[in-house]
């Protein structure tokens, strides 16, 4: 039996974001690009899958399609008159109801699928079927609020898989990591006063929403302290994730101890992204991914899935994407990340790091984690 699921439909490619120049919607001074578009396009998706079936990593995983969420899982977290409005643009030829989340005729539909293949990785390692598992969705998830869509999330992939295996399994505690390197405002505001789900979001600073930080903000009534913030300095780089995980991430899944982890993965703060400027790397994410099965072998039998959400440059993320894969599978191929030589030499100097590790120490030291 494959240890490893990827869940995957062609059908999330094909949602529609409209004519952009990278975020801006094409008019008045904003000229059409001469190519690509929007940022949040399919081809670093596309490109992801296409490395792992030539290098030959996918004939080693359980690749799936899902069914669609249901409206019954969507009002688990969404309100009944957002999702009534979004079906209802979305059948008129799409449009914006919200923040820089533009989609196109049929992405409701899109939308329910992406939901729902991260409901069937979710389904499928709690039910033992799996060690653990990648869903590959498309539109993101995590900036969806309850009631709006915002930063190209359309619903909240992640809180309706939740709410959907709580119902079926039971769960009482699960932990979100969010390495996306914009904040994970959405998930964020759905748990932010519930004890049952521990959020952690690293992100750059003041990135997006633009101006947010954090690190203050740690839950409310029965959900204080199940919420915690990480903002690192652009260009942080390999350092200052390694750091936050050892100080602030591992101790705190040790202290919840979860019975799933569920991780945001956005591959947006490669080195090269468009929309951030995080420095990181393939083994960046191949450690990090490492890094929290270790955790969830000590607490939740290993129980570890990945949900896709941002990364833009279509050149690195396939890397970085695949070497998660490889992480998640146990399975090592003869790529080479061509990147990887470039992106440690751009690592930030020692002065640096040992300011953002101060940053860090505190924000531990404000925790409790000594």
């Amino acid at each position: 039996m494959n240890r490893t699921a990827f869940f995957h439909d062609e059908r999330c490619l094909w949602h529609s974001t409209g004519l952009h120049a990278l975020v801006l919607p094409v008019g008045g001074w904003v000229q059409p690009p001469a190519g690509g578009g929007h940022a949040e396009s399919p081809e670093s998706k596309r490109r992801f899958k296409a490395l792992m079936d030539v290098s030959g990593l996918s004939a080693r995983l359980a690749v799936q399609s899902a069914p669609l969420a249901d409206e019954v899982d969507l009002l688990r977290i969404h309100d009944p008159g957002y999702v009534r409005r979004f079906k209802e643009v979305s059948d008129a030829g799409g449009g914006d109801l919200g923040q820089l989340a533009p989609f196109g005729r049929g992405s409701y539909e899109i939308a329910k699928l992406s939901a729902g293949l991260v409901m069937a990785a979710v389904d499928s390692v709690l039910a033992g079927r799996y060690a653990n598992a990648y869903a590959m969705s498309r539109p993101p998830g995590h900036h969806c609020l309850a009631d709006e869509p915002m930063g190209f999330c359309l619903l909240a992939n992640i809180p309706i898989a939740i709410e959907a295996a709580r119902e079926r399994h039971g769960l009482e505690r699960v932990a979100v990591i969010d390495w996306d390197v914009h904040h994970g405002n959405g998930t964020q505001s759905i748990y932010y006063g519930r004890p049952d789900v521990l959020a952690i979001s690293l992100h750059q600073d003041r990135c997006f929403p633009p101006g947010y930080s954090g690190a203050e903000e740690r839950g409310a009534g029965a959900g204080e302290g199940c919420n915690l913030n990480i903002p690192l300095q652009p260009g942080g780089g390999d350092d200052a994730y390694r750091y936050a995980f050892e100080r602030l991430v591992i101790p705190a899944l040790d202290q919840y101890r979860p019975q799933l982890i569920v991780v945001a993965s956005g591959l947006d703060a490669n080195g090269v992204d468009p929309l951030a400027r995080m420095q990181l790397h393939s083994e960046s994410y191949r450690w990090m991914t490492s890094a929290l099965m270790q955790v969830a072998q000590r607490h939740c039998q290993g129980r570890l899935v990945c949900a896709h959400e941002g990364g833009y440059a279509e050149s690195a993320v396939p890397f970085c994407g695949h070497a998660i894969m490889e992480a998640l599978s146990g399975e090592r191929t003869d790529v080479e990340d061509p990147f990887l030589d470039l992106f440690l030499a751009q690592q930030p100097g020692e002065r640096f790091c040992q300011f953002q590790r101060g940053l860090i120490d505190e924000m531990a030291q404000a925790f409790g984690f000594n």
